[in-house]
């Protein structure tokens, strides 16, 4: 599936709830759904710089298939978290690079993201896009 269908899937769910309150229990329940990740990899290494809560992203793979781990100790931040790797895991660097997050702004996520987890949220996709180029160009971390 191309990340402009992930995209839409995920729009398409959220407009399902009329509330946002409906809204943030899905990303909270999204966030309970992640896989967990071994306390091997919450490293200095792997943590996402500009989140306020502690968020950990550990991304392997090749260029044609990346693959996202990704963990936080907060609940909606773990939601963000599951959103971004649903749409971004399992597709080539170049995807992620030439993809922009657009269903943040449909379904309301910012205008509705206190301003510290727009900017963890922010935080995130920057790091995933250095991790695609590293992983891109062939760099070992």
């Amino acid at each position: 599936m191309d990340l402009n269908a992930r995209q839409q899937e995920i729009i398409e769910e959220f407009a399902f709830f009329d509330s946002w309150m409906d809204k943030y229990q899905y990303l909270i329940d999204l966030g309970r759904e992640l896989p967990e990740m071994a306390e091997t990899l919450k490293t200095e290494a792997n943590l996402v710089r500009g989140c306020q809560s502690q968020v950990w992203m550990h991304v392997t793979g090749t260029s044609e298939a990346l693959e996202i781990q990704a963990n936080s100790d907060a609940a909606i931040v773990s939601g963000l978290i599951a959103l971004v790797t649903r749409l971004y895991s399992g597709a080539p660097a170049e995807a992620i690079l030439n993809t922009s997050p657009t269903f943040v702004e449909a379904i309301g996520l910012s205008q509705h993201l206190s301003p510290t987890r727009a900017n963890g949220l922010a935080s995130m996709l920057d790091r995933l896009k250095q991790e695609a180029v590293r992983i891109k160009n062939g760099v070992n971390p």
